[in-house]
């Protein structure tokens, strides 16, 4: 069935398929197209039977009323289980062809039409999923061959259901001569808002798409009444959409509220609110996606309704599990129970490079906000809750404890290196519950990328899990440095670009970045000399890190660089350092304070993933924010959620169920509702990877050729290349909804912390609390953490409890009042833990944050 093809007059900058071969731009657009040349299809009307049509040998083709049918199977696990075909199909490059058939399903099935290259990788040149009913429908699709092809094939993909039904199919045709049909995305509205809503006291802006090149009228309204009108400000033509735009700026109004509406140029925006809790849902929900990720353990139904299913990958068939997975071939003579963690996108596969950066910022966004209270014990609703531990942790764990089953045992070769991934030894399809995944399971290769994310994770839960769990702590220290050894004398062990089979290559050969990182955080966890030395002596210590496009898996210098610099740490150059996060911030913002949708990210083609990359631009505006204190970083921050949201090209938010039209079809074989109405969408809080200017899946080729970098993007579970969800996506997405989630507004204060004394496991400390405002403050309360597993042990002048690292002291009743300009002072003796002990420089006094 032909897609319906939207667009609004002055929103036409999309993209479109390949010219038509003898058409030159500016040509008027063709009469409807019928397909004229010849039939490539032999016998698609089944008048002379079943030949040359072919299936695989567990159905059989009949002849029913002048249609070709078959009995599908049950218990299948993947489309291709059950395939009906016809081969040597010619096609010709640079041909447009429309297929064509008619096809009935009982009960109805989501199936998958396919043209492709007959042998492997099976190359798709159209791939479409119809949706069979029983009454039976009609379905055409067009699609331009980017091969000449004489022995192509058309099959029909039926495998994959639990249950058995029933498939006909007539009139199949494929004959070129087609139009290439004209993908306009419908982009609703041409004035763009961030739909979810604004906070009231952040900035407010909006893009307008129009032809005008003076400023227009724009009024915002609630209710029907007028709030606030203005002029817009022209902003030419913007090249990541080739569009022209406009700027409109409402950030004089505060006033909460929900369905406010802008009007600009004779369009009405999308509604949205204005309120001062938009992000605390977000931080929530972004972090529950990783639950229903996880592996090796069933997900309850009653904590995620909708979303329970079997553990996946225990070794319950047709499962060969994760719990005795032997290497590659030749690779080791060993097996290793790697059971747990996340699966990485929409695939089965687990990869320590993506589990790497995805749960140290998991931990990042805990140890930011330890001293707020942000993350607690219940929060997320997951088998955890209630064990005494801040869910986001337990959490964390989940994937902390598969890096660690990822490492070479002792007395192995490579002893203390980690395995780069574990995946199926060939591709799956779509949909594939993980319980259903019959392939066998492999580790691959030892990386010494790997090894460094697990030295570096190892290193950061040493700390953290100290006040929960010592034990576990010190098997992470250990680990970590185990880790650090096997890395400097195996320094150059690079994951093969080529091994790309059954999951990706994720391949890096120039890993000093991770050996930063890694260094950083054993410094932070340690203060020992050897990592402070490779720190200071790092190239990437001084040199300029902050990428244009931004950090991910492959690009981890700037990880060190922020927990250097936002992390309490003794680094004798720390000053330096905190003032080059400032730096980077000021590049990304002056990035987007250029571009007219606000966006901190803007090379000349968008990568895969670009959404995390604009997540990740903002990790570095918001830690600028925490170092400084400076509104305008936070702004940053919330104006790159305006993009994400729905301050776009496209008019649409990247986050599932967040916004009146969302991406919901992220490439999943088990969040696969558009493939089998049986399964759901992503859960909400899910973020899709974006547009992507290279296009790389036959649905983006098929419809995207020639995008403009924001168009680079389609909602379609088939489009892996725009479309997919990963774990290291949603890991930026939970840090910055965190830091959303958690405005600490300057207070009039300043705290002055003294260590006077240092003993073996003991420590005596002094706090003076200054009010710096014009008004007393009676009664107070001050919050701080410290760096790792320290105890308050006796204290003085204040009533001080402890929770994990945090420490709340409390004011008793002659010294609740503190006068303008006036100070209390109390103190506390501590007990030390392993490691470091630093000054904390994070407090916050009745809620507010001291300078």
């Amino acid at each position: 069935m032909r897609p319906s093809l939207k667009g609004t007059p002055r929103d036409q900058t999309t993209c479109l398929a390949r010219p038509h071969p003898g058409r030159r731009p500016g040509d008027p657009d063709p009469l409807p197209a019928s397909a004229d040349g010849p039939e490539q299809i032999v016998n698609g009307t089944f008048d002379t039977g079943t030949a040359p049509w072919w299936s695989t040998g567990n159905t059989t083709l009949e002849i029913d009323g002048g249609r070709l049918c078959a009995d599908v199977p049950g218990g299948t696990v993947n489309p291709w289980d059950v395939i009906i075909g016809q081969d040597n199909v010619a096609l010709v490059k640079d041909e447009t062809y429309e297929y064509s058939f008619f096809g009935i399903a009982t009960p109805g099935r989501v199936a998958r039409a396919l043209v492709q290259l007959p042998v492997d990788p099976y190359t798709q040149f159209l791939s479409a999923n119809p949706e069979l009913s029983v009454s039976g429908n009609d379905y055409s699709y067009t699609f331009t061959s980017p091969v000449d092809l004489p022995t192509g094939q058309v099959v029909f993909q039926l495998g994959g259901s639990a249950t058995p039904w029933r498939f006909c199919v007539d009139d199949v045709s494929l004959k070129g001569g087609a139009e290439p049909e004209v993908y306009r995305p419908d982009t609703g509205p041409r004035v763009r808002v961030n739909m979810v809503g604004y906070l009231p006291t952040g900035p407010k802006n909006a893009t307008v798409v129009t032809e005008e090149t003076e400023p227009v009228g724009w009024t915002l309204k609630r209710a029907g009444a007028t709030v606030a009108q203005g002029d817009t400000t022209p902003r030419g033509v913007d090249p990541s959409s080739r569009q022209n735009v406009h700027s409109i700026d409402f950030g004089r109004v505060t006033t909460p509220g929900t369905g406010y509406t802008l009007e600009a140029d004779g369009e009405t925006s999308r509604p949205f609110d204005i309120g001062a809790n938009l992000y605390e849902e977000l931080r929530t929900d972004a972090l529950k996606f990783y639950y229903t990720q996880r592996s090796g353990t069933p997900i309850l139904d009653a904590l995620r309704p909708g979303y329970g299913r079997p553990a996946g990958h225990v070794g319950t068939a047709p499962n060969q599990g994760d719990v005795e997975v032997p290497c590659q071939p030749g690779v080791c003579d060993y097996t290793l129970n790697v059971k747990g963690g996340w699966y990485d996108a929409g695939d089965h596969g687990k990869y320590v490079v993506n589990g790497g950066i995805s749960v140290h910022q998991l931990m990042a966004a805990f140890e930011r906000s330890k001293t707020d209270g942000t993350h607690k014990d219940g929060d997320l609703n997951i088998p955890e809750s209630g064990n005494g531990v801040p869910d986001i942790l337990d959490e964390a764990r989940w994937e902390q404890e598969f890096l660690l089953s990822m490492q070479v045992p002792d007395g192995k070769p490579y002893a203390g290196m980690a395995h780069h991934k574990i995946h199926d030894a060939a591709w799956t399809g779509l949909p594939l519950l993980p319980h259903l995944d019959p392939q066998r399971r492999e580790l691959h290769p030892v990386s010494t990328a790997a090894t460094l994310n697990l030295a570096a994770t190892a290193a950061q839960a040493s700390r953290l899990f100290t006040p929960y769990d010592a034990a576990f702590a010190a098997r992470n220290l250990k680990a970590a440095r185990e880790a650090w050894a096997a890395a400097k004398a195996n320094p150059s062990r690079y994951a093969d670009p080529a091994d790309g089979v059954g999951g990706g290559a994720y391949n890096d050969d120039n890993v000093t970045d991770e050996f930063y990182w890694a260094a950083a955080e054993l410094y932070i966890a340690t203060g020992e000399k050897e990592f402070r030395d490779y720190v200071l002596a790092s190239p990437h210590h001084t040199g300029d890190i902050w990428r244009e496009r931004g950090f991910d898996w492959g690009n981890t210098a700037q990880l060190g660089r922020l927990q250097l610099a936002s992390v309490p740490n003794a680094l004798p150059d720390r000053d330096r350092v905190r003032r080059s996060v400032l730096e980077g911030a000021d590049r990304y913002l002056a990035v987007a304070r250029a571009h007219p949708y606000g966006l901190p990210y803007n090379p000349p083609d968008f990568d895969w993933g670009s959404n995390n990359l604009v997540l990740n631009n903002m990790v570095v505006m918001a830690v600028a924010h925490d170092i400084s204190g400076e509104a305008e970083y936070r702004d940053g921050v919330l104006e790159g959620m305006d993009y994400i949201f729905g301050r776009n090209a496209l008019n649409q938010s990247y986050v599932t169920g967040y916004g009146e039209v969302a991406s919901k079809n992220q490439h999943s074989r088990w969040y696969a509702h558009q493939l089998d109405p049986a399964l759901p969408n992503p859960p909400r809080g899910t973020l899709s990877g974006g547009p992507n200017s290279s296009i790389q899946d036959p649905v983006a080729q098929a419809k995207l050729r020639g995008c403009a970098p924001q168009f680079c993007y389609i909602d379609d579970i088939e489009s892996w290349s725009t479309n997919e969800l990963t774990i290291n996506w949603n890991s930026p997405l939970a840090w910055i909804s965190s830091f959303l989630a958690t405005p600490a507004p300057a207070g009039v204060c300043t705290v002055t912390y003294t260590t006077h004394g240092q003993w073996p496991n003991g420590f005596n400390t002094q706090v003076t609390v200054t009010n710096t405002g014009t008004k007393a403050i009676n009664g107070w309360t001050l919050k701080w953490s410290f760096l790792g597993g320290q105890k308050v042990r006796d204290h003085w002048s204040t009533d001080l409890t402890q929770s994990g690292a945090t420490v709340t002291a409390a004011n008793l009743g002659w010294n609740k009042t503190i006068k303008p300009g006036g100070s209390i002072t109390f103190g506390f003796i501590g007990a030390e833990a392993p490691g470091p002990n630093p000054t904390p420089e994070r407090f916050l006094l009745n809620g507010t944050r001291c300078r």
